[in-house]
């Protein structure tokens, strides 16, 4: 009887092992390999209904705030910490200087609606604050922040000259609806940057309001809001534009969801090591509404027919593109910048935004940009790129008067003056970070391995084309 007794025990044992080994070992294979970037994406805090909370009347902005604070205590000073408030980095190195310089809004030059110095009231629309009306605005009065742009869900909230709110809002209505920031308070302002839907970055634009999966695969497909990858802490929030913050301190990246190798093939992960998921996912920019690709500001003034995208008197000739194919450089995140003041040559396109990163940066990837053009009032004595005065009384857009809109600039900034206006050639450049298309759209390996492939090798240090040249070596780079 006890042999056949082990004997049944040992059987059962061996037929557990039979069916539970291969399930643990899957199971423990699987976690080891999942790619599941759902784990990373934060979970929305539930919506908090204000009606009764924010009763009201509220007679300004400001009101509103002070009702905010009541309950948000610590809300003010976060957000007056942030770049949104300040339109100003912290002091950074760039190079050539020899002390650190700040970048932002606040104190630099574009080449778009060229900058807020002297034109306070028109630039200030899209500022998160009230007021903000002249140099003298006080950053320390932290009641005129705006909590309603970031939070409004009513749809109805919109702000006007110095970024009060327009004639009409019913800010009781308004606040009562408040709620975790979507796309359409963030697109409110980033949407429109550069004086209209889709001007500036290449890669955002009304089409993200309602996105389909093949405009946006995050938004579209899964209804991601801004806040889902851009994720905050105390008001910081994570992302940065080389524009107006050159350095990385606030960056994020795919990786910080996905795998670092989230492909099958492992020839196509190998590539990530020198080309960053946005060249590959994002194929073209403006994929709906066209962008403005380059600015001609010498134009303007002219009594020609207008039209949005090609002709204003106010502003001169544009070019606007869409499904335009980005150009690729080395980019490591951070960038060069042109300060007010530096002297520029004429002769040359002034870089006013250079990304930095080359073949030989480890840091450095592959990256898409758009590379915004134009032609844009210097000094030809001082060979300054200027800041002019375009919004009301002795601007531009009042006069056309070219020589009084700088020297009202020039004083506003700080900068000299010699009464002459020039038109000189610039670039900025937008690393284009939206419009992720599905996998099924992305580039395939002829689109950039091939003859008439997109990548110029050559531009970018390779020897040619790396699939018969070889790739870029490290070796001597800090020791790799």
């Amino acid at each position: 009887m006890k042999p056949f007794k082990y004997t049944w025990i040992i059987g059962l044992i061996v037929t557990l092992l039979i069916v539970v080994a291969p399930t643990i070992l899957f199971i423990t294979r699987d976690t080891e390999a999942a790619d599941d970037p759902w784990v990373n994406v934060p979970v929305r805090a539930p919506h908090v209904d204000h009606t009764d909370l924010m009763t009201g009347p509220y007679a300004t902005g400001a009101d509103v705030t002070r009702a905010c604070l009541e309950c948000h205590e610590d809300a003010a000073h976060q957000v007056s910490q942030t770049v949104h408030w300040t339109w100003e980095s912290e002091p950074v190195m760039l190079p050539g200087r020899d002390e650190p310089v700040t970048i932002g809004k606040k104190n630099q030059i574009n080449n778009f609606c060229i900058g807020i110095q002297s034109n306070w009231t028109g630039c200030t629309r899209c500022h998160a604050g009230y007021g903000w009306e002249d140099a003298d605005f006080d950053f320390s009065q932290t009641d005129n922040i705006d909590c309603l742009v970031c939070h409004d869900q009513s749809g109805l909230y919109s702000k006007t000259n110095s970024g009060l709110p327009a004639d009409g809002v019913d800010l009781s209505m308004v606040a009562q609806s408040v709620g975790t920031p979507t796309r359409r308070n963030c697109g409110s302002c980033h949407f429109n940057g550069g004086g209209g839907n889709a001007v500036k970055h290449g890669d955002l634009d009304s089409s993200l309001f309602y996105p389909t999966a093949d405009v946006d695969v995050h938004m579209g497909r899964h209804d991601f809001q801004c806040v889902d990858c851009h994720q905050t802490e105390d008001h910081q929030v994570k992302g940065h534009s080389i524009a107006v913050s050159v350095d990385t301190r606030s960056a994020f990246d795919c990786a910080d969801c996905h795998s670092e190798t989230p492909h099958s093939d492992e020839r196509i992960n190998a590539h990530a090591a020198a080309v960053a998921c946005q060249t590959c996912h994002i194929p073209e920019g403006a994929v709906r509404d066209p962008t403005k690709m380059d600015w001609d500001w010498s134009t303007a003034g002219q009594d020609l027919p207008e039209d949005t995208h090609e002709y204003l008197k106010i502003k001169g000739s544009f070019v606007y593109e869409s499904n335009f194919m980005p150009d690729y450089l080395w980019f490591n995140g951070s960038a060069d910048r042109y300060i007010l003041g530096d002297v520029m040559d004429s002769t040359e396109v002034t870089s006013i935004n250079m990304p930095l990163g080359d073949i030989n940066d480890p840091t450095a990837k592959i990256w898409p940009f758009k590379i915004h053009t134009a032609r844009q009032p210097y000094d030809p004595v001082y060979n300054i790129l200027l800041q002019v005065k375009t919004v009301g009384e002795g601007g531009y857009w009042t006069e056309f008067d070219w020589e009084l809109a700088a020297k009202l600039g020039a004083e506003a900034a700080g900068l000299p003056f010699s009464g002459e206006v020039g038109f000189a050639e610039t670039e900025m450049y937008w690393p284009l970070a939206h419009l992720v298309q599905p996998k099924e759209e992305a580039l395939q390996c002829v689109d950039c391995h091939s003859a008439n492939g997109r990548m110029n090798w050559q531009a970018l240090g390779y020897f040619g084309d790396p699939m018969k040249w070889g790739g870029r070596s490290l070796a001597t780079v800090e020791g790799n």
